[in-house]
């Protein structure tokens, strides 16, 4: 066990009973305080940990790091480049710091008020700049349901989808930090009984609760990431909305796939929780039947048990769970993403998105869409102000959560919220 997970270990700030962010969490994340730059800090209970001061005031000078400018950068890429075993340096030494029986940082009253800050004093930012993301489809119960709806319930799944994790590329330029308002997309959609299609504003926005990892070590063109080494080159996770426009979707997404029904908007969590942070809630996948190729075939336990939950909260209203689902259902795991995403040579760069695709359970509470929810409509759900939603409303907040817990510890991701607004005249 990696030491800054242990369970026992004890912490001199103050955490609450239900933090996502103890001492065994310690995730990475860009904020700007008040007055200064963005650079990198470190969740810790309801504070942030000025990854910048600490490296001016001397505390990170053991680790003999390469560069101490990476913590005075606006993005996370230039210390995750430093290498994992690096990151976790930092990380170790952070744990050591905090630990209720180091008095190195708790007995200097004046380097804890430069260096702890209360997370409602910061904004936090994008963590990472994203040169590429995609976007998988790697959920069974969610791929069953759709091809349910839209096609022959018998063959539900394509051909294709037990014997590949299903892709496609998205755009990385409209990805958001949590807390970031987005406007309903215009596009262009066809409803049954119309013989051409119309355009204006989505009426069937919906939001996809997903998980992303980001990629911590670059390849270049024509080199393979193999299922057994796929996690050295995974930094670590975050939670990610991936808000769609169905009925723009329905419309346009034959023969090439999700275009515009996709690319207006997705929403990522602001704090990366690293691989190991989670290496305790690691659980074995779904059986994969029929067996896939050699080059997917995954060994041990490569999936993760962290409870995922969805609300909705309309405006003036009050927040309403609509969705608990976990990401252990996944049935193609993080390395076989990525062992297929690189298998043709495709290269892959540091701070790179790569998402799960929605993620649903086997019963309809844990459906991750409204699409599900709701199927298609024809269920409409009630919030809690009585008002009824088929799809998403102007002005609704969508607020998902993540976290795992085992030992009595929480290690969480905080949360992903964002509010839509109406949609722009065009």
């Amino acid at each position: 066990m990696l030491s800054a997970n242990d369970p026992s270990l004890k912490t001199w700030v103050e955490v609450p009973a239900d933090s996502d962010f103890p001492v065994q969490n310690l995730p990475f994340g860009i904020f700007k305080p008040k007055i200064g730059t963005a650079r990198a800090g470190v969740a810790i209970g309801n504070y942030v940990l000025d990854l910048q001061e600490m490296a001016q005031l001397g505390y990170f000078d053991t680790l003999h790091l390469k560069d101490h400018a990476v913590f005075s950068q606006p993005y996370l890429n230039d210390f995750i480049a430093l290498g994992k075993s690096a990151c976790q340096q930092v990380r170790q030494r952070i744990s050591e710091l905090l630990r209720h029986d180091n008095a190195k940082l708790q007995d200097n009253y004046e380097h804890r008020r430069k260096v702890l800050l209360y997370d409602t004093e910061v904004h936090m930012q994008l963590p990472v700049k994203i040169g590429d993301y995609t976007d998988f489809y790697s959920s069974m119960e969610h791929a069953t349901n759709v091809g349910t709806m839209f096609r022959d319930p018998a063959n539900a799944l394509l051909p294709n989808w037990k014997h590949l994790p299903v892709g496609y590329h998205g755009r990385s330029s409209s990805i958001v930090v949590s807390g970031t308002n987005f406007h309903r997309p215009n596009g262009q959609y066809k409803t049954p009984d119309a013989a051409l299609p119309g355009f204006g504003p989505s009426q069937q926005l919906d939001f996809e609760l997903e998980m992303a990892f980001v990629i911590g070590q670059s390849t270049e063109l024509g080199e393979h990431i193999p299922v057994t080494k796929a996690e050295e080159y995974i930094f670590g996770m975050v939670l990610f909305n991936d808000w769609s426009a169905r009925d723009i979707q329905a419309w346009e997404y034959v023969p090439l796939g999700p275009f515009l029904g996709k690319n207006f908007a997705s929403s990522i969590s602001p704090w990366i929780v690293t691989l190991d942070a989670l290496e305790p809630f690691r659980v074995p996948g779904p059986v994969q039947e029929p067996q896939v190729l050699p080059y997917l075939q995954s060994s041990g336990q490569r999936n993760y048990d962290i409870h995922l939950e969805v609300s909705i909260l309309p405006d003036k209203g009050s927040e309403k769970v609509v969705c608990r689902s976990n990401a252990k259902y996944l049935y193609w795991n993080i390395a076989q993403q990525l062992a297929h995403h690189t298998v043709n040579g495709c290269n892959v760069t540091i701070g790179d998105v790569y998402a799960s695709g929605t993620i649903s359970g086997p019963k309809a509470d844990a459906y991750g869409s409204m699409l599900e929810l709701t199927w298609r409509g024809t269920k409409p759900l009630l919030l809690a102000d009585g008002s009824e939603r088929k799809f998403l409303h102007d002005h609704d907040t969508v607020i998902m959560r993540g976290f795992g817990k085992k030992d009595g510890n929480r290690i969480g991701f905080g949360e992903v919220r964002g509010k839509v607004l109406p949609a722009k005249e065009i």
